[in-house]
């Protein structure tokens, strides 16, 4: 049976990523998928102009322009009550945007594709079987092997050196790993794409109701997508008012996804990376989740090709934390902040009457979040 040097669990932008440049450097790179591309996945569909530089460097970032999104002008925060606040976003170079998962991950993965790595789509990992971990109490199944060997739904079975989690928040291979922390279960995000309404505007959205908040953005000519947060008592009140705000019907159909929150996992150890969501979950209200999903797996890459090819491990593994850490470094304060918005809209709300006093305080606000670099 083929050793691959590196198994990537997860065809998100973060998976994608780190298997595109895995291939690009040579190594044998083999990427699981439990569904089907395309798809569409709960998200606010944005991507920050910071995402640019990983896009070049994979070489599809003139790719993604080509592909039907919106370009977003303004940040407009609406309060409890109706009062307003617009913040402009970057004009010229690289622009915010919005654009369907379904385009944007289908991309990421054709281009993994391109450079030489091998995909299987529709198969679910199912068991795994891993070498010493020395930095995880019971990692999977700790026999004594030089590699992992993966196991599918199927009766499949694949063996890598080195394993990538880059499947989510409830990342399976976290929990076969005994490493996915109790999820908190306080909110939950409903998202659709629905018909763009008249005059909307190249815009952002962020509506903060008595029971929870809308994002709304427009992903193409034709389509907003609409996004719901709340907690799972409130969302029927939430999704009435959509309904009533958009023209939908009862029967519209959604997308959803929860835990919002959940402790992180550290990155990286022995023989086993984490990365995006499954190490991290930032909240969605920042539309910072993919920069961060593209941008660790980047590095994960970077540091699977020094082991690869024979360079130190745990100096490799170190650097790859650190860097890590530093994506995160002097931003964990808006998480908290949006997070408190979101449980709370009413305090949402008396931070956008201060901002209308004092706009400064929303314009560093989203230039943090829109420039990562």
């Amino acid at each position: 049976m083929e050793i691959f040097d590196v198994a990537i669990v997860g065809a998100g932008p973060g998976g994608s990523t780190c298997a595109a440049f895995c291939a690009a450097a040579g190594l044998r790179t083999l990427l699981f998928e439990r569904e089907k591309f395309p798809r569409e996945k709960v998200c606010g569909d944005c991507l920050n102009p910071s995402c640019g530089p990983v896009l070049r460097r994979l070489g599809i970032a003139e790719r993604i322009g080509q592909l039907p999104h919106g370009t977003l002008d303004a940040v407009e925060f609406i309060a409890v009550g109706e009062k307003r606040v617009i913040v402009d976003l970057p004009s010229g170079g690289e622009r915010e945007i919005a654009i369907k998962r379904s385009l944007f991950d289908q991309l990421l993965m054709t281009r993994a594709r391109e450079l030489g790595a091998v995909i299987h789509q529709e198969s679910t990992i199912t068991a795994l079987a891993g070498p010493p971990t020395p930095h995880v109490n019971h990692v999977c199944d700790r026999r004594p092997n030089e590699h992992w060997t993966l196991e599918t739904e199927k009766g499949e079975s694949f063996r890598a050196h080195l394993l990538v989690a880059a499947d989510g928040r409830n990342s399976t291979v976290a929990r076969l790993c005994n490493l996915l922390p109790r999820p908190e279960r306080e909110r939950i995000a409903l998202q659709a794409h629905i018909p763009l309404p008249k005059n909307f505007g190249n815009r952002v959205v962020l509506q903060f109701l008595p029971n929870g908040y809308s994002g709304q953005a427009p992903v193409n000519d034709n389509e907003l997508n609409l996004c719901l947060v709340s907690k799972p008592s409130q969302m029927p009140a939430l999704r009435r008012w959509a309904e009533e705000q958009f023209g939908l019907s009862q029967n519209q159909p959604w997308r959803t996804i929860t835990p919002l929150t959940r402790a992180t996992i550290p990155p990286a150890h022995e023989n086993l990376l984490l990365i995006g969501d499954a190490a991290r979950v930032v909240e969605p209200f920042t539309g910072e989740g993919i920069y961060y999903a593209l941008r660790s797996g980047e590095l994960a890459a970077n540091a699977i090709i020094k082991i690869i090819g024979g360079g130190d491990r745990q100096l490799a593994l170190r650097a790859f934390a650190r860097a890590h850490a530093q994506m995160y470094q002097g931003r964990l304060w808006i998480n908290r902040l949006a997070r408190a918005a979101v449980l709370s809209p009413r305090f949402a709300s008396l931070l956008l009457r201060a901002a209308q006093i004092q706009p400064s305080i929303l314009r560093v606000l989203t230039n943090k979040i829109v420039h990562m670099l």
